[in-house]
């Protein structure tokens, strides 16, 4: 068996019961025990009272008698009362001078608490148990008999408390019953009420096992769960839309590439059957294979780019970060596109400088995308400015401007889309595969940065990458 089965935590139910069954347990432990101990201190309480009593009535009898016997002690317990037991001793010589039987029979003299001092009542006795299993409560004080000619003696009593203590032992049980069957019912209703309370989770989960990858534009909504799972199907709807906007992105992605890889590999099959159509010279064999290899080379081109935004999508994709100057790496791209430029007379400048801590390679690549982009869609005699600004949080942006035709406001949010192309009346006939500017948000995502576009029709075009400040 998998070791992970094994340590399987426990399912949401259990763990609600569980918690609630503990909950329940500890209140009802606590309950259970404040009320046993109120009832035994109850008892207690009375027959400590009852026994104080008792000592001062017999104090006060005493101090009256001038002599004291059994059947006068018989006297001194109320009517009606049983297990009450009465004592007199000497205080000098400890001699028992007068006690009922039954205590002479159970409770010696010495196991009696000492008498306190100036004939004081005692709020509280003392519990003891004898060989045979009774218990009794003892208590002491000393009297004076006889007060016209004063005799010190010492009064004990005592209570037989087995009654109470089978009370109590009774009573406890009863309690541990009502709290066991109480834990027990607790749990059920702990189940019963986690399943209920759970039950909107697991339809939940029921309505997502139905989305479908056809289906994506299903959603949960807000308004049938609890306000606990609100958030969850929140959180599940705005996935949802993620995916969907990724499957449609992926869809037109793969329509695009098709397309494009339609045109070229069309343009070679159709080169090559008008070639076999009759015997060819030389030349016009040649003709064909250099069409050809132009259509190969976009086709490279195009692969190229599609493996770059691959890796680039790869969250694990290292960059071989240094910092250097941003100048001399704008001039000679703008040196490599002179030759082409002259031929439009178009202008090609740089304006500012500073140092950028990015990876060269990828850096070039994304200004060599603009440049070429911007060449392509400048007029003759225009002008393309490279625009390099430092702010004061060491942010480098980087603007690529030209004054082309422009581009209207509802193609811009999609420029930087794979394949996406304005229309083919921008460009002056180049074979454009459409990844430069994805390439150039990739680029920049990979820095951590962003690019922006700005356009006005009839006015030109800026492209602006922000990259961050130095981070090591």
């Amino acid at each position: 068996m998998d070791s992970s089965d094994e340590r399987r935590p426990w399912s949401l139910v259990t763990r609600l019961a569980v918690y609630y069954t503990l909950s329940a347990a500890v209140l009802l432990v606590v309950a259970m025990s404040i009320l046993y101990l109120a009832v035994v201190q109850h008892i207690n309480t009375a027959d400590n009272l009852f026994l104080a009593d008792t000592l001062r009535a017999v104090q006060a009898d005493l101090a009256d008698k001038r002599t004291v016997n059994n059947e006068l002690l018989a006297d001194e317990v109320p009517p009606g009362t049983t297990g009450y037991f009465v004592r007199v001793l000497d205080l000098t010589t400890k001699e028992v001078i007068a006690e009922e039987p039954e205590i002479g029979d159970h409770l010696p003299p010495l196991r009696f608490p000492e008498a306190l001092s100036e004939h004081r009542i005692p709020t509280e006795g003392l519990e003891y148990q004898t060989p045979n299993g009774h218990w009794f409560l003892l208590m002491s004080a000393s009297a004076i008999l006889n007060s016209n000619s004063p005799k010190p003696v010492l009064i004990q009593v005592a209570q037989d408390r087995s009654d109470d203590k089978e009370f109590t032992k009774n009573f406890g049980k009863l309690l541990a019953g009502v709290l066991i069957g109480g834990i027990v019912c607790s749990a059920a209703i702990a189940f019963w009420s986690a399943k209920r309370a759970l039950r909107p989770l697991q339809e939940m989960a029921t309505a997502t096992e139905r989305v479908q990858a056809s289906q994506l534009h299903q959603r949960l909504g807000r308004g049938r769960w609890p306000s606990e799972l609100i958030a969850l199907a929140a959180g599940f709807d705005q996935m949802l839309a993620r995916l969907e906007e990724s499957f449609d992105r992926l869809s037109r992605f793969s329509a695009d590439l098709a397309h494009e890889l339609r045109t070229p590999i069309q343009n070679l099959r159709g080169g090559a059957e008008v070639a076999l159509t009759r015997t060819r010279t030389a030349e016009e064999y040649r003709e064909v294979i250099e069409l050809s290899i132009e259509e190969y080379q976009r086709l490279s081109s195009m692969i190229d780019s599609l493996l770059f935004l691959a890796r680039s999508e790869n969250a694990e994709t290292r960059l071989n970060r240094v910092k250097f100057q941003i100048g001399p790496e704008i001039d000679k791209i703008l040196d490599f596109y002179d030759a082409a430029a002259r031929e439009r007379e178009i202008d090609l400048t740089r304006f500012g400088d500073g140092e950028l801590y990015a990876d060269p390679m990828l850096f070039r690549r994304a200004i060599n995308n603009l440049i070429s982009n911007a060449l392509q869609h400048a007029p003759t005699a225009g002008q393309i400015r490279v625009l390099v600004v430092i702010e004061l949080d060491h942010e480098v942006q980087i603007a690529v401007q030209d004054n082309g035709c422009g581009i209207g406001p509802e193609h811009l949010p999609r420029i930087f889309d794979r394949f996406y192309r304005v229309d083919a009346a921008r460009s002056s006939g180049s074979a454009s595969t459409g990844l430069g500017l994805a390439i150039v948000k990739s680029i920049m995502e990979l820095h951590g940065g962003s690019a922006r576009a700005e356009s006005e029709l009839g006015a030109g075009t800026k492209v602006t990458l922000t990259f961050p400040g130095e981070q090591r």
